[in-house]
């Protein structure tokens, strides 16, 4: 009798947990053009060819007062891969691929198979019958000068930086205006940012598209002198110690419009890429977006928490193959449920974890100890925040999204943007990384009573 009770209740739970999960899939509406970019054949012997389509899943928002079925996203620094990955997407052998070129060592340095590829904001209407999605308008990002802002990295001498090659692994010139967008943020003036990853940063865009200010590392605005645009350094100058690829990906809004947050997508190489490897403790800044004087809009940190990135081993155990070590996993979105809660999107390329933060509580580092190079152990290495003094935020699993075979519901990889709907309900995109692995953008719809605005 009791074995039947506990049979039939286990039964109610399962029944009880799939109902109050519902996904709906959003597909690309048919006869969308302007999503394909072709064919790329790369003049390497034995080289794959590349059929590429258009990646608009780097990052995601809506306007609270847009209609409901429109979202913003943004396409990242185009498509492009490492040398390493390279026997996946083309076919060949990092040596191959990537054979030592003036400035570049054999092996090293990141394809680029279309480096005149210009960044850009999409607008992205949902059509719920259809269950499909259109991009309905592109906003092409430029410089004051009109110069379009493309993927490429820019020549670093404070942070470290990746040496670009095209897709035939010839070397290409750093740019100095590039820009590798990922969070999205739309205030209610009309003005965009975007939080940047490479140098990092954070980026201020115009309606129209042109950037007009770039906000970094404190020290690091140096790099920027022959830029375009504006570049001021208002952000703590440890950031400036990112590990490469892996600076800022995550960016949100508060209710009012006058703060911004953004993670760091891991922990710093802090003191170096050693302390990186094994590190859990990734920062989240809140910034307070003003003008000065003569107009010019000003980000002024307010305050600084910690992030403590989930056990890799807890991925692991939920099937990801590619969860081996501390710095398999990142932070690549978050958006606001309200009141200083957010969602955090921390995943692997197969599964995502969405993670509900609240900072009320967490201890705030801004400006201490832990933002000198000096300090000796740094965060990153204190893994362990017992006699520290710090709190990190409280986090909450609020959904497990896995890309697997066996996953029911199976989502795509990659889950990149995170958006809330206007009935409250958990919108996300993931990146798509242009086609090179024949990915597609798919958007999901998640219904559950775990989320939504606090």
């Amino acid at each position: 009798m009791m074995r039947a009770l506990l049979l039939a209740s286990a039964a109610l739970l399962t029944v009880a947990s799939a109902q109050a999960q519902t996904v709906t899939r959003y597909t690309e509406a048919p006869a969308q053009p302007a999503l394909s970019l072709g064919t790329f054949q790369s003049i390497l012997p034995g080289a794959k060819a590349l059929k590429l389509t258009l990646g608009i899943g780097s990052a995601a928002f809506r306007d609270p007062k847009g209609p409901a079925d429109t979202f913003f996203t943004v396409s990242d620094r185009g498509a492009n891969f490492t040398c390493d990955d390279a026997k996946d997407v083309l076919g060949l052998a990092p040596e191959a691929a990537c054979p030592a070129v003036e400035g570049i060592k054999e092996g090293a340095g990141r394809l680029y198979p279309r480096p005149d590829d210009v960044i850009a904001i999409f607008e992205v209407k949902l059509d719920a019958a259809a269950k499909t999605y259109a991009v309905t308008k592109t906003l092409p990002l430029k410089t004051p000068k009109g110069s379009p802002i493309t993927g490429l990295t820019n020549p670093l001498s404070v942070a470290t930086t990746e040496k670009p090659r095209d897709g035939n692994a010839q070397p290409l010139k750093q740019n100095i205006n590039s820009i590798d967008a990922e969070g999205l943020v739309r205030l209610p003036d009309g003005r965009f940012f975007i939080a940047e990853e490479n140098a990092p940063g954070l980026v201020e865009i115009a309606a129209d598209g042109t950037v007009t200010r770039r906000f970094v590392p404190a020290g690091t605005e140096k790099d920027f002198a022959a830029a375009e645009y504006p570049v001021s350094g208002p952000l703590p100058a440890i950031l400036a110690k990112r590990h490469s690829n892996r600076g800022l990906e995550s960016l949100s809004l508060s209710e009012d419009g006058r703060f911004l947050y953004t993670t760091v997508q891991n922990p710093l190489d802090n003191p170096d890429a050693k302390a990186y490897a094994k590190a859990r403790n990734a920062r989240l800044l809140k910034l307070e977006i003003g003008k000065d004087t003569a107009g010019a809009t000003t980000l002024t940190p307010v305050a600084e928490y910690v992030y403590q990135l989930d056990d890799f081993a807890a991925f692991a155990k939920l099937g990801a193959t590619d969860a081996k070590k501390p710095s398999d996993l990142r932070l690549s979105e978050m958006t606001a449920l309200g009141h200083e809660h957010f969602l955090v999107d921390e995943r692997t390329d197969q599964i995502t974890q969405l993670f509900e933060i609240e900072l009320a509580g967490a201890t705030n580092i801004l400006g201490t100890k832990w933002d000198e190079a000096a300090t000796n152990p740094t965060l990153e290495q204190s893994n362990d925040l017992s006699g520290t003094g710090i709190t990190a935020v409280k986090k909450i699993e609020r959904l497990v999204a896995s890309s697997l075979e066996s996953a029911e519901p199976r989502f795509p990889g990659k889950i990149e943007g995170l958006a809330l709907t206007a009935d409250g309900k958990l919108f996300t995109i993931n990146d798509n990384d242009f086609g090179i692995t024949g990915a597609s953008t798919v958007i999901t719809i998640v219904e559950s009573p775990q989320i939504g605005p606090r």
